[in-house]
């Protein structure tokens, strides 16, 4: 990563997500599937269309600004689709599953919370002005899936994997 100065970094990072929400988006039919929750299983079916207009927002933000993505792969949602792949493999499904997969979901809105609060601040620096709400809008987007994902944890979802820890 050869990054000389800010208006290269604002592309890596904005290249590094780019990859992260392409890899959400094979990975996200896959949750769903796992999923016992059908409003989890509806979530992650939701987040998938939402990620795609997310993709869009970045392709918007490239013509825009006229500048090209590095062709790069984002390892950070390498490691946590990973961590899903495993939580698919190790727990049955059922309310445990779950609560892990509410958690390993949660871990990647953080990312995308920090990569695109990230992106936000160095648009604001750079002075650019019409990609600035695009970002925005998709960091915005992130925040309510955050929360969306913890209602469902709070709402019964962590309870359930309690109630069957207590039946084994």
């Amino acid at each position: 990563m050869a990054v000389k100065n800010i208006e290269e970094l604002f592309i890596h990072e904005l290249s590094d997500i780019y990859s992260a929400e392409k890899q959400l988006t094979k990975a996200l039919p896959r949750l769903a599937r796992a999923a016992d929750n059908p409003e989890l299983a509806e979530g992650f079916r939701l987040h998938l269309e939402e990620t795609q207009g997310q993709i869009e927002r970045i392709d918007q933000i490239v013509d825009l600004l006229d500048i090209r993505l590095k062709r790069i792969k984002c390892a950070a949602m390498e490691g946590l689709i990973e961590e899903g792949k495993e939580v698919i493999d190790a727990i049955d499904a059922g309310p445990l599953r779950d609560a892990a997969l509410i958690g390993g979901a949660q871990k990647v809105e953080h990312y995308e919370i920090a990569a695109y609060g990230t992106l936000a601040a160095l648009a604001k620096q750079l002075g650019y002005k019409e990609a600035l709400p695009l970002i925005l809008e998709t960091l915005e987007e992130e925040k309510a899936t955050d929360e969306k994902l913890t209602l469902l944890a709070e709402q019964g979802g962590n309870q359930r994997a309690a109630q069957q820890r207590d039946a084994a």
